[in-house]
């Protein structure tokens, strides 16, 4: 009953996730046709900035709220109270560094650009805390509804901008318009009348500490070549870079991230019992892997019709740099999974010693694969580095949980074999279509239905089964 919770928890934020991404997809779309790549990379540049800073001073109130036993009105008072002083701290931080930071880039336009996008992660601060309640019963209809009107103001702004020449401004607008809505779209589901108070502290202050050290590096693990190709390459390049990354990443944003929450809160009520949390760890990658291997090998191998369609031919370019970064996002629900494992047992400091590892080894590949061969280099680079922390993963399971390697092993198996099929069809599939005058939509869709057939079929002949009744959703191995 405890998954079957999760998995309707999860089932919410991800078509909230889904349709949420469908709108920043026609968002994208409008604006690629109308802006130029340099545009692109002028705000990723300044909004590198901006995460690092709001990733470094993130406080995990959430986090912390859903491993207490009880919540009462002085835990939500204190919650909202330090996300107050973070959005203080936040904007602070980013007005004085914005000066400097723009001196650095040899562009006075980020300034601007910064002192505006600063807005964003300081409305976060003043969200309702009294959402946590829906979080810690696995309902997240909530979070789907903010989601939606979040996601819906900021297209009304974008559009509205970019019509009207606002140019890159359309792009600020909508991540600024984003977090108002959100803020207060919280309030209007989850009723909260502000009280400052430090009351509770003592029962956040034990989970921020390694949290937070852990969240500081994985801001540059997540920024730094993004810093690395705006500091030596165009605002173009940086601009292509950025955008087909942010295409890579949908499958585990959309699908895999979203459940994380409901999965950990799920994970906090059996954190006790080791024979559930070694099944449940391996049921929820399996899971996880399932949907993340064929998505993320499927961008890969359709990287051109994806640009041309979604982007248009000025992205052409970008192409390249998607085929690659779309396989290094493969593993990465592996780590979201044993990541929500970690915090639900009270062990962010493996967090931060993965991030600091992860951290050492993208400064010295990615900074010498980008010296040698540019931004290209740099995609390259992360696919060595994702596959190497995938390692690290699978033996921190079998440390942390006792889940042997092996048994990692075979839990997959059956996805990579099943993967390798799907990309045999797609492959011969494109061999024949590609040469013949057919839209490069039409090609697209054809080309994904016969990979998802193939990936389907390859699974069921090899035993997987999904089974679905009363109160249940599970994977079966029949062989």
């Amino acid at each position: 009953m405890l998954a079957w919770a999760a998995v309707k928890g999860a089932s919410w934020l991800v078509v909230s996730r889904i349709v949420g991404r469908s709108i920043d997809v026609l968002t994208l779309l409008i604006l690629a046709r109308l802006l130029q790549p340099a545009e692109f990379g002028l705000v990723a540049l300044a909004m590198a900035l901006v995460v690092v800073v709001d990733t470094v001073l993130e406080i995990p109130t959430t986090q912390a709220l859903i491993r207490l036993g009880t919540v009462d009105r002085s835990h939500l008072d204190t919650a909202f109270t330090l996300g107050v002083l973070r959005s203080i701290a936040v904007t602070a931080f980013l007005l004085a560094a914005m000066f400097p930071y723009s001196w650095i880039r040899g562009d006075t336009s980020l300034v601007p650009a910064i002192a505006v996008l600063a807005f964003g992660p300081a409305l976060k601060g003043f969200a309702s805390p009294a959402t946590i309640h829906f979080i810690r019963d696995v309902n997240f209809r909530p979070t789907f509804l903010i989601e939606m009107a979040s996601k819906l103001c900021a297209f009304v702004a974008t559009v509205t901008i970019v019509n009207s020449g606002g140019s890159y401004w359309a792009i600020v607008a909508s991540y600024v318009t984003n977090a108002l809505a959100a803020t207060l779209a919280s309030h209007f589901l989850a009723p909260y009348r502000p009280r400052l108070s430090l009351e509770r502290l003592s029962d956040f202050a034990s989970f921020i500490g390694w949290y937070s050290f852990a969240q500081l590096i994985s801001a540059f693990n997540w920024q730094y070549d993004r810093f690395l190709v705006g500091a030596f390459g165009s605002h173009a390049m940086l601009g292509r870079y950025a955008v087909a990354n942010d295409v890579a990443v949908i499958p585990t944003q959309s699908i895999i991230g979203p459940a994380l929450q409901p999965v950990m809160a799920a994970f906090s009520k059996i954190n006790t019992d080791h024979a559930r949390m070694k099944f449940a760890l391996l049921r929820a990658t399996r899971f996880a892997m399932l949907i993340s291997v064929p998505a993320c090998l499927g961008i890969s191998l359709t990287a051109d019709l994806v640009t041309d369609i979604v982007l248009g031919p000025q992205w052409k370019d970008a192409s390249i740099y998607l085929r690659l970064l779309a396989i290094s996002v493969i593993p990465a629900p592996y780590f979201q999974v044993l990541y929500a494992a970690l915090l639900s047992i009270g062990r962010p400091k493996e967090i931060f010693r993965n991030n600091l590892l992860d951290l050492a080894i993208r400064v010295l590949f990615v900074s010498s694969a980008f010296f040698f061969f540019s931004a290209l280099g740099a995609c390259v680079a992360r696919i060595f580095i994702s596959f190497a922390m995938f390692g690290l993963y699978v033996a921190q399971a079998r440390r942390v949980f006792a889940v042997g390697i092996t048994i990692q092993l075979k839990n997959l198996w059956k996805i990579i074999v099943s993967a390798g099929a799907m990309a045999v069809a797609v492959i011969l599939l494109r061999a024949e279509l590609d040469g013949l005058q057919i839209h490069a939509f039409l090609r697209l869709a054809a080309v994904a239905f016969v990979g998802a057939v193939a990936y389907c079929v390859s699974l069921f002949a090899l035993g997987v089964r999904i089974d679905i009744g009363p109160g249940k959703l599970d994977l079966v191995d029949r062989h």
